[in-house]
This record gives C-alpha cells, structure tokens and sequence, in this order.
C-alpha cells in the first residue's frame, strides 16, 4: 500500500489540482485514480493558462471553435467544460459510491467578478446547468462579495467550491454562508443536501513571511494557520446548530487544503501533505507533488481536532511582528489579484492561439 491509499485510508481525500486535455486524452488522470486513490479536481485561470499556452491539445478544438464564430470567455468556457465533464464522469463512481461526498471536479467562474455579487450569481448557475453533470463544484471567492453569492446558489441548489480562503476567520464566514443557504432551503421545504468545500490556501502564508521571520519559523505558518481552521471546523461539526441541520439530511460542508506545493526549494517536497492528514477533509494537490508524496512520502499522525500548538505557534509568529489578520486579508485581496492577471493572460493566450490556429 503506498502513501496515497494510507492517506485515503485515514479519511483524507486526495485531489489533482490540474488539468489538461493531455491528462485526460493519455489516460494519465484515470491512472491516477486507480494507482494513486485520487477522487477529485480542481482548476483554476492559471492552470488553464498554462495548459492551453504550453500544449498543442488544445489547438483542433479551438480551431473548430473559431470557424463557428466563438471567440473570448465563450470559447474558453467551452473548452473548460470539455475538460471538466470528462473529469468529472471519471470521478463518477467514487461520486455515487460515496453519496455525493467525494468524486467531484471544479470549475472556477470568471475572477474578474470577484467583487461583483449578482454577476457571479448569474454565471455560476449558467456553468452549472451548461455542464450537466452532478459532480461539478463552481468556484466562487469567499470575498465579502462572494459570500452572498455562495450563499444564494447554495439556496438555488448549486454545487459550490468556496476558493480564496487564508484564515478561520474567512472560513467561518463562508460556511456561516453555506449554513444559511440550506436553513433557507429546509424552510422553504426543499432537499437541504446541496455539495459544497470551504478551500483554505496554506503555502501562501509560508511564501508571504519568507525572509521576514527567523529562520527557525519558516515553512511554519501555513501549517498553523491550518491546524486552526481544522479546529474551527470540527467545532463547527460538532456545533447544536450543525448537527441539527445534519439530523434533517445536509451534508458537512467539508474543509479542503489548497495550495499544498511546496514553494521553498529547502523544504519537503512533501512538507504539506505530510503535514495536513486529517479525517474528513480533502488535500488538493499539484501533479509533481502528488507524485511525489506516491514515491516518498508518509503519513505518520493527523492534524490534532483541538488545534495542537497552532496558537503557541502562531504567537512566536506575532512576536516576530507577524500581524496574521492583516496578513490574512491582504493574501485573499492578492489572490484575487492574482488569478485575475491570470484571466486577463488566458484571454490574451486564447486570442493567439484563435489568430494562429484558426488561419490554418
């Protein structure tokens, strides 16, 4: 057995955060899933930008594309489905074995609607319906304008990916937005089990403070900041108001580990995976760590439900001058920044790619 079926073992789901047509044309992302227990996917502009910009998988259907006219977020969006409808029927059987819990792909809405509530409402339930599949998560920011919109295509019955998570606090709010959204349904007399996963990014806490804190503490912070959201969320499973809404038929909004690369080339390779087991809840990695964490990596304890020294921690890191609220809020606001500089390169690349393959 190696580590990937340990970790899957112990209740952690593992999902790819990538995806290129090569992944799914080669077989690859179906190897995977039989060799290396992975039971979802996750996508985002910058993934997308690089698999189309970097492939030539892409260039027949982009072709075919721009002789039917479609140019832009049309065709990107048309592609992206391609790609995640496949995924997402490879992932079907871990999805109906597990009653809707695991087997899941995500697609992002445009991050240029970030902070505009009623847009992103309008595309996250246009994707979902496009797509028709069950399985599929749309991403929406959990951004003070985000929350309303997760909250209200939650109540519509859509399957959300809360993206854009850096802290307890932020995790708080978005699954206060979930709880709502299926209090609202259970009032309204509807199936309150509607899918959703509150993603919290770890490694950019590490990238953010390196440098700036003694070297004892790097690669740290991240791995705290996780253990206190862990906690908060076992809190929150174990709450009255949650197991009331549990008892009535909905489902955990279950806590997912993003951005689990690790960015420091001293460190691990496998430093986050290592370090985040933890039942019930979903790691989701890029390809090269995935495979090395198969090759090399252990499972040796999970993350303490009563947080461990995530507060003894995390006061060396104040001490160090570390203001994590602020920190926490400036990595959202960043990160929102980030993947829409990745939207606007994505566009740009789509539009090469339509001018040079589209003239032969």
């Amino acid at each position: 057995m190696n580590a990937t079926q340990r970790l899957r073992n112990l209740g952690q789901s593992l999902w790819l955060d990538q995806i290129t047509r090569g992944l799914l044309t080669m077989g690859t992302l179906k190897r995977y899933i039989d060799e290396y227990s992975v039971t979802g996917l996750t996508s985002n502009p910058t993934i997308f930008d690089q698999a189309i910009k970097n492939t030539d998988f892409y260039n027949e259907a982009i072709r075919q594309k721009v002789r039917e006219g479609k140019s832009g977020e049309d065709l990107f969006f048309e592609l992206a489905l391609e790609d995640l409808t496949q995924a997402a029927d490879l992932f079907r059987p871990s999805h109906e074995a597990t009653g809707g819990v695991d087997g899941w792909a995500s697609l992002e809405v445009s991050p240029l609607l970030a902070y505009d509530t009623a847009s992103t409402i309008k595309e996250a339930r246009d994707l979902y319906a496009r797509a028709k599949r069950p399985n599929l998560f749309i991403k929406i920011p959990g951004t003070h304008e985000g929350l309303p919109a997760i909250e209200e295509t939650v109540y519509t019955g859509v399957p959300i990916n809360v993206t854009l998570l850096f802290s307890s606090e932020q995790y708080l709010r978005a699954a206060e937005a979930y709880m709502r959204a299926v209090e609202r349904r259970l009032a309204a007399g509807f199936d309150p089990k509607v899918a959703s996963v509150a993603s919290l990014f770890v490694s950019r806490w590490d990238k953010a403070v390196m440098g700036k804190v003694p070297k004892e503490l790097n690669n740290r912070l991240g791995i705290a900041i996780a253990k206190r959201t862990y906690k908060a969320y076992r809190d929150l499973l174990a709450s009255t108001r949650w197991q009331k809404l549990a008892k009535a038929g909905a489902m955990p909004q279950r806590l997912l580990l993003a951005s689990t690369g690790t960015k420091d080339p001293e460190a691990s390779d496998v430093l986050y995976i290592e370090a985040l087991a933890a039942p019930d809840t979903i790691n989701t990695m890029p390809e090269q760590t995935l495979l090395a964490f198969a090759d090399h990596g252990r499972v040796e304890g999970v993350l303490p439900a009563d947080g461990g020294d995530a507060e003894e921690m995390l006061g060396r890191f104040a001490g160090a001058g570390v203001d994590v609220a602020r920190l926490a809020a400036d990595l959202q606001t960043e990160g929102a920044l980030s993947f829409s500089k990745s939207w606007i390169d994505l566009m740009q690349c789509i539009a090469s790619k339509c001018d040079l393959v589209g003239k032969t």
